[in-house]
């Protein structure tokens, strides 16, 4: 069986540009400093998995990354043009976002066990309404994210409208790190993982 792609999205760590959001909130310091910790525990906790072969999509494109992991470059266009560019590169490719603390392999391998099963799509959903992983097989709408409303309640739900009359299997509930609320959860250890959710068809 031919291995499958894991994409970790990732922004460049530079002040002042990652995190925008929890920055205003506990500084761009500490924003910094998180999203650093995330993607140097990704590259070691996924990364070096050889059940997949990861990458990471960077922006900017030409960003010089620390992770000994191979990057592609993100692109342009919105978080959805870059994402379907990313997941087009394989028949069977994973995205997930790198702010996702309660993020194991074993998640990463039952997304691909649900696309080598009977679905075309699998997604972890995110405590937000929006989701933390993607998979997509190789029955994908042409447009995957259309009209999707983004870093709202509605991206999943906008997200899994395309998918009418497709196999879709969700993943367990996890929770990212968006403001300051999740980032001292995150800094005191707090649980991250939230009850599974099963597969809907």
């Amino acid at each position: 069986m031919r291995r499958g792609l894991l994409v970790i999205f990732a922004r460049a760590p530079r002040l002042g540009t990652v995190k925008r959001r929890l920055a205003r909130q506990v500084g761009e310091v500490a924003a910094l400093r998180f999203h650093r910790a995330m993607l140097r525990e990704m590259a070691r906790r996924l990364g070096r998995d050889q059940r997949w072969r990861t990458v990471l999509a960077v922006t900017p494109d030409r960003a010089r990354f620390r992770p000994p992991l191979p990057t592609v470059p993100q692109g342009r266009g919105d978080l959805g043009a870059r994402m379907a560019r990313a997941l087009a590169r394989h028949r069977r490719a994973v995205l997930v976002g790198s702010d996702i603390p309660g993020v194991r392999a074993a998640d990463i391998a039952a997304a691909f066990r649900a696309l080598h099963g009977r679905a075309d799509a699998v997604f972890g959903p995110a405590e937000d309404g929006g989701y933390w992983l993607v998979g997509l097989g190789p029955r994908r709408p042409p447009d995957p994210f259309r009209r999707v409303r983004w870093s709202g309640p509605h991206a999943l739900a906008d997200t899994l409208a395309n998918y009418r009359g497709r196999r879709v299997a969700l993943l367990r509930r996890l929770r990212d790190v968006d403001d300051a609320e999740d980032f001292a959860a995150w800094r005191s250890g707090g649980h991250f993982g939230l009850r599974g959710c099963g597969p809907r068809g």
